[in-house]
């Protein structure tokens, strides 16, 4: 009561609170899967750079080096192994990516270097074939594909 005998009419009634809150259930219903879709658009584009950036880097390699360079794909385990390049953590032993770990997330679909799921870049960073990796995180799919006259790496 406000003094004058009239009751005080502030704040939400019920009805109003389970209105606003059946609206926001519903956006939040909404907005969800398009997160989960976003969140794995994002985790196959990184996986795919990385693939794209690791044969780049192979290739450099090869010719720094001014020898051959390896980079063997595996499916069953999800990694990918660029042999006799030292590992940027500095550990001991080949470079070696696991996609199907933390931040990628990634599996391996298929890898194809004319029949082979091997690249090798010669001396002068030239590839043996050319081919295609393909990734999948979730619903999403990414091809790296490697020129074979060139062995330069896109993302189609």
């Amino acid at each position: 009561m406000n003094g004058k005998g009239t009751p005080r009419t502030t704040g939400f009634s019920l009805l109003e609170l389970l209105l606003v809150l059946g609206i926001l259930v519903t956006f939040a219903g909404l907005a969800i899967p398009r997160y989960g879709n976003a969140v794995f658009r994002h985790q196959a584009d990184v996986a795919a750079r990385r693939v794209a950036a690791d044969l780049r880097q192979a290739q450099s390699y090869a010719k720094l080096a001014s020898t051959a360079c390896t980079v063997s794909f595996s499916v069953d385990t999800e990694q990918y192994q660029l042999a006799n390049v030292p590992s940027f953590d500095g550990q001991p032993g080949d470079y070696i990516v696991d996609l199907s770990a933390d931040p990628y997330n990634a599996k391996l679909i298929s890898a194809d270097f004319g029949g082979a799921t091997q690249m090798v870049f010669d001396g002068w960073g030239l590839p043996n074939s050319a081919g295609t990796v393909v990734i999948e995180v979730g619903s999403e799919q990414r091809t790296i594909a490697v020129d074979g006259e060139t062995g330069e790496a896109r993302i189609l």
